[in-house]
């Protein structure tokens, strides 16, 4: 082949792939100057494992964890090499575990299904915080529900970067009894509607002092676990996650990839009830 002669066939293979690229990000601008369409990243991460004959288990947990980690490609992570978008686990609640625990506290868990357990963020303000256990105590006895006791999640941030540890909010568990009264349906119901008019009444108050609170989850059967983390710090935070007494028979697991919202301990997942990889 005579000197130039390949310059149009390789002109036409380039244009070939070019098309092919395009194809698979459309809609996004043609390549300029720093900018390619093929850098492009999103969708978050999510994976989910369950025993199928319901029988809690520490490897679940243990399972759920290393899945977790094995998204961290799904999840994005800032300048800052420790902060991530977010990352979290939704798992059964650890009935044997948490007697234990509560136990400690000074107060006894009923049977499973006799109580729910609420997970929060509150707010690092010691003023602010008491403002929301009134609050949510106050309303909970409005609906004919008793306040069996509050637990602090305990945590070790010592894997957070000092930028993310400076949202850090604190972590509680409060449990309340559930009324012979109540079927487990209609007691999930008032535990929505307590977590629900707490949250209102909390806006209505227009404290500063209670700002870092957010009802992470609300139920007799799950707890979440979450905050804006890459993948393997989950585990790493939350001791209880590590805890050979922590069981479950499921997890279903997320590692945020924010898209159209910045990253925030709320928006992390799991939600209460799903754990998408899309903008809703």
């Amino acid at each position: 082949m005579e000197e130039g002669q390949g310059a149009p066939i390789m002109k036409k293979q380039l244009a070939t792939a070019a098309t092919r690229r395009s194809a698979r990000v459309a809609g996004m601008p043609a390549p300029q100057g720093l900018y390619n369409p093929r850098n492009e990243h999103d969708a978050c991460g999510v994976g989910f494992i369950a025993h199928m004959k319901n029988v809690a288990s520490r490897k679940v947990v243990v399972d759920g964890l290393a899945m977790l980690e094995n998204l961290t490609h799904r999840g994005a992570v800032g300048a800052d090499p420790l902060a991530g978008d977010g990352a979290g686990m939704l798992v059964q609640i650890p009935h044997a575990f948490l007697s234990e625990e509560c136990g400690k506290l000074g107060f006894t868990l009923p049977a499973p299904g006799d109580y729910g357990v609420g997970c929060f963020f509150m707010p690092r303000d010691d003023a602010g915080r008491a403002l929301i256990v009134d609050l949510l105590e106050k309303t909970a006895a409005e609906e004919g529900l008793a306040v069996l006791g509050w637990r602090d999640v305990p945590v070790d941030n010592s894997c957070l970067s000092d930028g993310v540890r400076a949202t850090e909010p604190l972590h509680m568990q409060v449990f309340i009894a559930r009324p012979a009264d109540l079927d487990e349906a209609a007691f999930e119901r008032k535990l929505f509607l307590v977590r629900k008019v707490v949250s209102n009444r909390r806006l209505e108050l227009d404290d500063p002092r209670t700002e870092g609170y957010y009802p992470v989850s609300t139920s007799t059967r799950t707890l979440v676990y979450k905050g804006m983390f890459l993948a393997y710090q989950l585990g790493a935070y939350f001791t209880d996650l590590k805890d050979e007494r922590f069981t479950s028979a499921l997890a279903l697991v997320h590692q945020r990839f924010s898209t159209n919202t910045f990253p925030a301990w709320p928006l992390a997942h799991p939600f209460r009830m799903i754990a998408h990889n899309g903008e809703i």
